[in-house]
């Protein structure tokens, strides 16, 4: 047996222990192929066995080898507790359990000298959401009569795009009393209010990436919801650049312009104009610190679109050449206007901070109406791989910094001119019609998820540090991975056909949701059906304290 010292690392340091039976184990070696991240192996263990074969009790000592499954003692290759093995296990021998007294923070400092890296969710385990306290409180009666959700018809849309008061549209009244245009106005797509949030080509397998414009695309023709997803940075395939389906994608831009000279060279020959431009100036989970696709993901075809070599790539956090929020308007909106000649409305994403106000206040005051929209990221958003210390620290929550946003627009009187648009955790219980509802009700014109999307396709990880190794290239779901080996574990029509089944089942629960309150379309701003079950959140957000 090797000697272990003092110092070596020990299945008692890392964050997850393999429990393992030897007595049900039948060797058939499913969880040693299936484990992604290679934290466990078959090895062979010396038994000594004490015997007699005699009549008479003479002890004699054997020893024998015996094949067993060990955990890997490794920092490179350590158990994530993802229970792959525990499923597929036939005889149920195997299993990942917690270790409360991980020392794995610590050694992973000392030992490679480096800030740890990781995707998916945070580690830290909050208190209760804001949106959990939160009630459909206002349920109308008889002086104000509720809806019948499986009769009534429902006006599910949101706008994307700038909204004009009634005084400032180019139309005006001819002799015979008909309406004519005198001037363009700004470009507006009415769309679903929920947006499936950037996640980019990179950062998800091809497979998973196929799995969602699928089932994007059977919601909007055989389903009738409008439904969006965005691209996230880093371009898109040609082939999809010069496609019909291009009109359900909303194409983002941001601070790495990865892949962008394709999409330039694809405008001449594109069929459609895409649902909208993004421009990503920060995003919730690590704000002010920008993406990071390490090079294990950067995959060929990877290559290929961004035009770049098989290394780390990352964003930087602040868009290139833009010093003001002014000079944003003036160059980025204007010049994506003009790209597309002023047929598709473009929008900006920023991480809610304390500023968020600010920038939204100026936006709002956009003298040349090219703002299309404002999408806000708070801190419970993001899968994409970054620094621990950012996904776990850094950013706001959105809840309130959407009430700041909406309130500062109403007392403008500029209310829905530019849409507001929020995500960062949304659907985190699994209920996204609630979560939804109850930020439309605050003032969002509509929301976006990500990390509920990969749920839908089989994600394994969670909030209390289980899996959450997207960065690495080895998600044991084929979801966040480039290897070919992992990613054919992932059936794309079978991710297509769990998003369909969600997304309708979700806009079941939104006319469930808005019936009560007498809303035949969506409630924005009607934070009077809101109540509060935790006094210091209504204080906050401006809305009825219960008890």
């Amino acid at each position: 047996m090797e000697t272990v010292k003092i110092h070596d690392t020990t299945p008692n340091d890392l964050p997850w222990k393999i429990v393992y039976d030897a007595s049900r184990c039948t060797l058939c070696g499913s969880c040693v192929a299936a484990c992604s991240f290679r934290a466990i192996e078959a090895k062979v263990e010396r038994r000594r066995t004490v015997f007699s074969t005699g009549d008479q009790p003479d002890p004699r000592t054997g020893f024998s080898a015996v094949p067993v499954i060990k955990q890997v003692n490794s920092l490179q290759n350590y158990c994530r507790g993802c229970g792959i093995c525990e499923k597929v296990c036939p005889n149920d021998a195997i299993r990942p359990v917690r270790n409360p007294d991980t020392r794995h923070p610590i050694v992973t400092r000392c030992t490679a000298g480096d800030a740890i890296k990781r995707g998916g969710r945070k580690n830290l385990t909050g208190s209760l959401r804001t949106l959990d306290q939160l009630r459909v409180g206002r349920i109308s009666q008889m002086t104000d009569p509720s809806l019948d959700a499986q009769r009534h018809s429902f006006d599910m849309l949101a706008p994307f795009g700038r909204i004009l008061p009634a005084g400032e549209l180019p139309l005006q009244l001819n002799e015979q009393g008909q309406l004519f245009s005198t001037g363009q106005a700004p470009p507006v797509n009415w769309i679903y209010p929920v947006i499936i949030g950037d996640m980019s080509i990179g950062a998800l397998s091809w497979r998973m990436w196929e799995g969602i414009a699928m089932a994007v695309a059977y919601l909007n023709e055989e389903c009738g919801l409008p439904v969006r997803m965005s691209s996230g940075e880093g371009g898109v395939p040609v082939r999809l650049l010069k496609s019909r389906f291009l009109k359900y994608l909303i194409l983002q831009i941001a601070s790495g312009h990865f892949g962008w000279n394709r999409i330039v060279k694809a405008m001449p020959h594109m069929q459609e104009d895409p649902a909208g431009v993004l421009i990503k100036i920060g995003q919730g989970a690590k704000p002010g610190d920008g993406g990071l696709l390490q090079a294990q993901k950067v995959a060929d075809h990877i290559m290929a679109i961004r035009g770049v070599p098989k290394t780390d790539l990352l964003s930087p956090p602040n868009h290139q050449g833009l010093y003001s929020i002014e000079e944003s308007v003036q160059k980025m909106f204007l010049s994506f206007n003009a790209a597309f000649k002023f047929r598709v409305p473009v929008a900006i994403k920023v991480a809610a901070s304390a500023t968020s106000v600010s920038v939204f206040n100026n936006l709002v005051r956009d003298p040349y109406n090219i703002v299309g929209g404002f999408f806000l990221d708070g801190i419970d958003g993001g899968t994409a791989a970054a620094h621990e210390v950012s996904l776990d620290h850094t950013g706001h929550p959105v809840v309130s910094k959407l009430r700041d946003c909406y309130l500062a627009a109403v007392q403008q009187g500029r209310q829905g001119q530019i849409p507001l648009w929020c995500g960062g955790g949304l659907g985190k219980t699994g209920d996204l019609a609630a979560d939804a509802f109850k930020m439309i009700c605050l003032g969002a014109n509509g929301v976006f998820t990500g990390k509920l999307i990969l749920q839908m396709a089989g994600c394994v990880g969670n909030d209390q540090g289980r899996c959450n190794a997207c960065n690495t290239g080895l998600c044991p779901a084929g979801i966040t991975t480039q290897n070919p080996a992992l990613v054919h574990r992932l059936d794309p029509e079978r991710v297509a056909e769990n998003i369909v089944n969600y997304f309708l089942a979700m806009d079941q629960e939104f006319k469930k949701l808005m019936a009560p309150i007498g809303n035949s379309s969506l409630p924005v701003g009607r934070a009077d059906a809101l109540v509060a079950v935790h006094k210091p959140v209504a204080d906050r957000l401006h809305i009825q304290y219960v008890c």
